[in-house]
């Protein structure tokens, strides 16, 4: 019997934090997860805030929900860029309507405010849009990593070792 590999989708976009999608991203592939990279445009360069750089393996439009065990989206400037997409927001809603895990870390609560998923939820971020997660309905926590079913939050890249085991949990629990 072979067992199935596990498929996670990391969103990308320009100014991401770089240890807020590189290192979730390491730690999945370390687990035998699958990361495939998604961004505006399939096979684009996107740079972090500070300089690293990581390629897209697909663009929004290249990939389905269905196909995917989980999502990861990084913190730093991108989810105010990422949200304004509308095939992201789609991504995060099917994720969700299908209780697949949804990893957020730091800013990355504003791509779930403006997919408006985080009614009743408890979650987490980083405290600068704390009032953001409140607003859209969620039960703000000052804690390094946060579950509340299928999602996964944390607050910023000093909780990335509590907020990948949750996540890793999570996921792994599917």
């Amino acid at each position: 019997m072979t067992k199935k590999v596990l498929k996670a989708l990391q969103l990308v976009d320009h100014d991401f934090e770089d240890l807020e999608l590189w290192y979730p991203v390491l730690r999945l592939r370390e687990a035998g997860i699958q990361v495939d990279i998604v961004g505006e445009k399939a096979k684009e360069k996107y740079i972090g805030k500070y300089g690293v750089p990581i390629e897209s393996d697909y663009s929004f439009t290249q990939v389905h929900a269905d196909d995917y065990d989980a999502l990861l989206v990084p913190g730093g400037w991108a989810p105010d860029k990422l949200r304004r997409f509308g095939e992201v927001l789609q991504l995060v809603k099917a994720f969700d309507k299908s209780q697949k895990p949804i990893g957020q870390i730091c800013h990355a609560g504003w791509v779930l405010i403006s997919a408006n998923i985080l009614k009743g939820k408890k979650v987490t971020s980083t405290p600068g849009i704390r009032d953001d997660m409140e607003n859209a309905g969620g039960i703000w926590l000052d804690e390094a990593a946060v579950v509340d079913g299928n999602l996964v939050s944390s607050r910023r890249p000093p909780d990335l070792p509590q907020y990948m085991k949750a996540f890793l949990e999570v996921v792994l629990a599917k």
